[in-house]
């Protein structure tokens, strides 16, 4: 989404402003409580994101919000394709690269936005047609996922490509009139550049089930998964305002993406309002994605609401002083409520007679036992909790076992090495326990840990 154009909010009728009722969510226990949006996602095997804009992270009350609140990122404009190839085959990742180290040295992960869209394009790309344009797309996705390989969790390879209204049709662009495949051969090319990334489609205005252009995704996305295309996730962007409320079937929506075999994730949520009317909403959209397996999770798109593209609407979880809103305490609830009935894996992963104390003590000083206990599982994922005794001056190794990927983590200070395979944890402030989310791909081995001072 670009925050300086105008929103076309369609009109939609007979749906109603909050989700709760109607909608049958079951829940167990709960888990602990976290105390940050991120933390508490990330305990449920979700993320909870925003997005970032580069010069604002020298706002010091806007960075310590972004860095406490949030554990996954995406650059609100520095990504787009006219930040990143200003001049043909001239690539520029200096802006985008400051987001992506910030968000790193943080902790955080990062989903890239966005490859290939009609909107932000360059001035040299506006001018081109045909088959030099698709050659330029092309070589575009490919160089910025390459620059970004290893680094990026999730890009939104192609972006709004399909009409407003009841046609159902695809948006008449100049990357559409190079062809109906434009957006399959970009998926290739991203795939071909960046095996690990996970790689979406992105659109707004397609959270009403019944809609025209809902549906037309959809069949793309089916018939994508039906020929091998590597597509893995769906963009909602959900922006939301008084015409434009949250539909019903929102949770609906999700799921019958999610049927399809790919994830779903919430982009780029904003909801115009203040008070308990918009904390209802964004209550209910959390609720939402918390009733689907696959939606793995939230981005509000922005910190404050003076920096949202929206800003008159006052649409985001922190006002312009960058105090917690009702939004902010009704979303945080629902975040802490639980973990579905059914989130136990189909195979049931390795068995063990309790927490494993396998961490070895650095030889070169040690000092620190670092104990891994098993958490939350899923079909895809499962949770882990390292505590560590001895100091509070500690560096844990946590390692994984290929296809394993660490997806999340909560209450600690990592880097990765280059394979991902490595994290370095630190503490960050949180004591002396933290967890993570691992991406298990069929491999329910353990981590092994290794803990020494610093």
């Amino acid at each position: 989404m670009n925050r300086q154009r105008s929103w076309r909010a369609a009109a939609v009728t007979g749906i109603v402003v909050a989700m709760t009722a109607g909608t049958a969510i079951l829940w167990q226990g709960t888990s602990s409580a976290g105390t940050t949006l991120g933390a508490s996602a990330a305990e449920r095997g979700r993320y909870f994101g925003t997005a970032i804009a580069g010069s604002r992270l020298s706002d010091s009350q806007y960075s310590t919000i972004a860095n406490r609140e949030f554990n996954m990122i995406t650059a609100e404009n520095e990504m787009k394709p006219d930040a990143t190839e200003p001049n043909q085959g001239q690539f520029s990742f200096g802006s985008g690269d400051q987001i992506v180290n910030w968000a790193i040295s943080n902790g955080k992960r990062v989903r890239g936005h966005t490859l290939a869209w009609y909107s932000q394009q360059p001035g040299w790309m506006q001018r081109m047609e045909g088959s030099s344009l698709r050659q330029a797309m092309l070589n575009h996705v490919t160089k910025v996922v390459t620059n970004y390989r290893g680094k990026i969790y999730a890009w939104d390879v192609a972006n709004e490509a399909f009409a407003d209204g009841s046609s159902g049709a695809r948006r008449d662009s100049n990357l559409q009139r190079t062809g109906n495949d434009w957006i399959e051969a970009a998926f290739r090319a991203a795939r071909s550049a960046d095996p690990d990334a996970k790689l979406c489609y992105n659109d707004y205005n397609t959270d009403n089930w019944s809609h025209a252009k809902t549906q037309a995704v959809y069949r793309m996305v089916q018939d994508f998964k039906s020929r091998g295309v590597p597509i893995d996730c769906v963009g909602f962007q959900a922006h939301f305002n008084s015409g434009n409320p949250v539909p019903s079937n929102y949770h609906t929506t999700l799921q019958n993406f999610a049927d399809l075999g790919v994830d779903v994730q919430i982009t780029e949520l904003d909801i115009e309002g203040s008070g308990s009317s918009q904390a209802d909403q964004y209550r209910g959209i959390v609720q939402a994605c918390q009733a689907v397996s696959r939606c793995t999770g939230i981005t509000v798109w922005g910190v404050r609401d003076s920096d949202s593209w929206r800003a008159s609407g006052t649409p985001l979880l922190f006002n312009g002083n960058g105090q917690k809103k009702a939004a902010y305490d009704a979303v945080l609830a629902q975040l802490n409520t639980g973990q579905p009935t059914n989130p136990s894996p189909s195979s049931p992963g390795p068995s063990s007679p309790g927490p494993s104390t396998s961490p070895s003590t650095d030889p070169g000083g040690g000092g620190c036992t670092a104990t891994y206990s098993e958490g939350q599982k899923w079909n895809d994922r499962f949770n882990g909790q390292v505590t560590v005794t001895g100091s509070s001056n500690w560096i844990v190794t946590v390692t994984v076992s290929s296809p394993q990927r660490i997806t999340a983590t909560w209450n600690v200070a990592a880097t990765w090495d280059s394979s991902g395979n490595v994290m370095t944890g630190r503490p960050n402030g949180n004591g002396n326990s933290f967890g993570f989310t691992v991406q298990h791909g069929g491999n329910w081995t353990w981590p092994t840990l290794t803990c020494r001072t610093s």
